[in-house]
This record gives structure tokens, sequence and C-alpha cells, in this order.
């Protein structure tokens, strides 16, 4: 597999918001659902989620940079590029070039195939010959949702690399950042019925231009007219869930504040929905020819009062 760094086109001293900024980038362009029947841009995709699988998880790119894993996640065996060499067998691994016994060396391969014992196996005779299979490795991807969708919770049909098209339910309330685990959709595991990983689904969800979150209510600034304003009324108001019609007391000014009750972060679990809090904003509008000869009227007369 290609270097993860060079997969989204970084080197290695990319900030962590370059390699998010490159995955997005490159997972859009080379998407399936852009590029129908595409097989190169099929590859591209996957080798780009593979390469953020191990770049966007903090310890796994700082065991790749350290050499202890390789670009697929492995763990590399631990002669490097050096091979076993030797004359008379296994040297080295211990003060003063001491050789290692049956045991050891035992105890070498497991380690070696199993990336610390927990995937390898062997049996019968100094060496074995029996390999336990090995759990897939985890994958990262990022999905961007909807600020209406963050709040209310949707189902999002998704198409992963190594898992095809799959269906992610993204529950209400969710908050930029977080990340969702689909059980099994990440890489394949290695030998026989040996599970496959997760993948690490971490939301982005798109800021909203008419309200901002706090905890699980919202708030938004809605325009209000003069005439409703002074005399009270009704108030046509958007809301994630669509448009509501709330009373207006009268002499409201700009700045008071309305509550929707239920119209904030939708219910889940535990959580009840939150409320939805309207700031009004008192806007003139087209003024009315008598409202103006009215206001001109007690200009005048105050100022003779004066």
């Amino acid at each position: 597999m290609k270097d993860p760094y060079a997969a989204l086109g970084l080197t290695r001293g990319a900030t962590d918001k370059e390699i998010r900024s490159a995955y997005r980038k490159l997972a859009k362009e080379h998407h399936p659902d852009h590029n129908p029947n595409n097989k190169k841009a099929e590859e591209a995709f996957k080798a780009v989620g593979a390469a953020y699988g191990i770049l966007g998880d903090k310890e796994k790119r700082a065991r790749f940079d350290r050499g202890e894993i390789d670009a697929e996640g492995n763990e590399r065996g631990p002669f490097g590029g050096g091979g076993f060499g030797g004359q008379g067998g296994f040297h080295g691994g211990g003060p003063g070039g001491a050789q290692f016994n049956q045991e050891d060396l035992g105890a070498f391969f497991s380690d070696m195939f199993s990336g610390g014992g927990t995937g390898a196996d062997f049996g019968g005779g100094p060496f074995g010959g029996r390999r336990r299979s090995r759990r897939g490795a985890d994958r990262s991807y990022t999905l961007t949702v909807s600020f209406e969708d963050s709040v209310l919770g949707t189902t999002s049909r998704v198409t992963l690399p190594e898992a095809g098209t799959v269906e992610v339910k993204i529950p209400a309330g969710i908050e930029d950042g977080q990340t969702l685990r689909l059980n099994g959709k990440g890489g394949p595991g290695m030998g026989e019925n040996a599970p496959a990983g997760d993948a690490l689904i971490t939301i982005s969800v798109t800021p909203s231009a008419v309200y901002t979150r706090d905890g699980r209510d919202l708030r938004a600034n809605v325009p209000v007219d003069l005439s409703t304003a002074i005399l009270g009324g009704k108030l046509v108001v958007p809301t994630p869930k669509g448009q509501v019609t709330m009373k207006v007391p009268p002499h409201s000014d700009t700045g008071t504040v309305l509550r929707l009750g239920g119209r904030g972060v939708g219910e889940h679990g535990s959580h009840k929905a939150g409320n939805l809090y309207v700031t009004l904003q008192v806007r003139i509008g087209t003024v009315d020819p008598a409202l103006e000869a009215f206001f001109a009227g007690q200009r005048a007369q105050a100022e003779q009062e004066a």
C-alpha cells in the first residue's frame, strides 16, 4: 500500500487540520457516487480512506511514524529490513550476542506474527505451524450532516471502501466532532473466520445561518414588523421541524425573547426535546404615510413645548 502521507498528498510534518482537509477533499473527489463505474477512482477512494485510517488516529499515526506499524496498520517485524542474517542461525537479541534457545524462538515468532502475542499461535515442532486469526483494522471516515439533521436525527446512506453502501443512523443531538462506530465495517480480518474491524465515522456538522445551539436548546433571531411589535399579533417562525405560528405580545421590543417548547434538539433516549428561544428583532419595513405624519406631528408638538 502507498505511504499514507503520499496518498493524501502530504508530508510527515502535516497538522491534524491539514490531514482532515486533505482527506475530505480527496474522498469527495474520488467518491464512487461521483465516479460511477470508474475502477481507478474506486481504488483511489479506498487508498484515501485507508490512509486516513492511519493518519486520522493520533495513536496509529504516532506508531506509524515510529515504524511500529506499516501503511496497512499491521505490526512490523522486529528485524525491520535487515532480515534474519547470520552464519550460524539466529544471533543477537541478548547481551553479548547470545544465541536464542528454542523457547526464545517460539516467543519471537509469536510476537512477530501477532503484534505482541494476540494474533498467532504455533504448535507441533520447534516453530509450530498453525497461525491464529487476527481482527481487522479499524478505519476512520468523516460524514458531513446539516445542522437540522444533527439536532433532529436522521439516517444517511454512505459508501465505504471495504463495506460497500451502509446506513448510518445519526442520533438526535449529535455534536460536531463526535464519532459513531459501525461494528464490522472496517478492514478485513486476517485468517479464517477473523472478524473485520470497525468503521469510525466522525461527524462534521454544517453551521446554520438561522440557529445557534445551547445544549439541548436552540436560539434564533426573528424579524418582526413595527405594527405587530406595538399591537401584538401572530408571527410565523422557522423551526428545524418546519414553520410554526406564535403569538407576539403587545409592546414587544427588539431583544424580547419568546419560547417555543419542544422545538429545539429532538428527543433521544433519556433526553427530552429542547426548546427554541426566539429573540425578536423589530424591523420598520415600509412606512405608512399616516404613521409618518403622526410622528411628524408629535415631534412638532414636542419642539413647541420645549
